[in-house]
């Protein structure tokens, strides 16, 4: 028995693989062409593409793993049935649920991983994906060079008077008025740095004047440093279960609880649709495998998206339950009854 569940287990890695790479890299195309779009907004180097895309790496994995494992254990026990090897199985007196058996174990497996993968990783990498998008934002707000016409610095008007080639920049001056004074800072050169949100106009050797009715003040300064926080929406958490219990976009957290919790479940939940749709006597039925593969798919994809409006986390628990005793019926009169 063990060496049959090995041989079992040997063909479904096989085509697993084969599958799983292309669906990979399909998936892997369409997110680097979604990142692409932000390089409309942001600057983006080479090392920071690739940033982002590990950042989406859990979600691909995710709504990629699922699918496969269901087409590659239907299409490996549709090839055992077209070259007779399941039928030599029956006729040796082995029942169909040890092919369901021989299955349970990688099914729970990848159920786990594909849930350590969406309750842990995924906010993870969801809050760091927003905040470096949310961060470079902010920062091309402030691409900063020599012109004729100012700059708005926080609550300052900025003028550069030129560029240095050592990316500094000269002749700088700044003015900010309000009710009570005015103030004017000139400087021979400064740089701006972004430091975790803050941006920061470093200026040296200049001078500083404030006025106002009462006095009238001037300073020398050889550095001097003005902040401006910039308007970046930065998300802070320190678990997932804090992410997921946070009242954040709480709608959008409990649409994809509900939907990616049976997705999770999906590869166990699918093992009865399998057997029923892939194990066939090819001298008296025909196969119509990848027909049911798409069917199976769309339902249950279907049901999951389509019933959330009606029975919010209830859904969960319905179409699992809805969905095991369908296939499980369909399992016992197409295989059980026959074979």
């Amino acid at each position: 028995m063990y060496r049959l569940q090995k041989y079992i287990i040997n063909n479904l890695s096989i085509l697993f693989l084969s599958i799983f790479l292309p669906l990979f890299s399909i998936a892997s195309v369409i997110f680097l062409i979604k990142l692409a779009t932000y390089t409309a907004v942001i600057q983006l180097s080479l090392w920071e593409m690739t940033q982002l895309y590990l950042f989406v790496l859990p979600e691909i994995l995710f709504y990629t793993l699922p699918v496969t494992f269901f087409i590659a254990a239907s299409l490996t026990l549709f090839r055992l049935s077209t070259d007779n090897e399941i039928i030599v199985l029956f006729a040796l007196g082995i029942h169909p649920k040890f092919i369901i058996q021989t299955l349970l174990k990688p099914a729970m497996i990848l159920s786990a991983l594909l849930a350590f993968d969406f309750f842990i990783l995924f906010p993870h990498a969801t809050v760091l994906s927003s905040n470096f998008v949310s961060y470079k934002k902010g920062e091309a707000k402030f691409n900063l060079s020599a012109s004729e016409f100012g700059h708005s610095f926080g609550n300052w008007l900025l003028y550069i008077g030129k560029n240095n080639p050592n990316g500094t920049y000269g002749d700088i001056f700044l003015f900010n008025k309000n009710k009570k004074e005015e103030i004017l800072i000139s400087a021979k050169e400064g740089e701006i740095t972004n430091d975790s949100g803050i941006l920061r106009l470093k200026l040296t050797n200049g001078e500083g004047y404030s006025y106002s009715k009462e006095k009238f003040s001037q300073i020398d300064f050889e550095t001097m440093n003005i902040n401006d926080t910039m308007s970046s929406d930065q998300t802070l958490y320190r678990t997932p279960l804090e992410y997921w219990l946070s009242n954040d976009r709480r709608e959008s957290k409990n649409h994809m609880l509900i939907t990616d919790t049976l997705l999770s479940l999906f590869p166990i939940l699918s093992l009865f649709l399998v057997a029923s749709i892939s194990i066939v006597h090819t001298r008296v039925q025909k196969g119509r495998i990848y027909l049911y593969l798409f069917l199976g798919i769309m339902i249950f994809y279907g049901t999951t998206l389509g019933l959330q409006e009606l029975f919010s986390f209830y859904t969960i628990p319905l179409v699992a339950l809805a969905w095991l005793g369908a296939t499980y019926a369909l399992y016992k009169k197409t295989i059980v009854a026959r074979f």
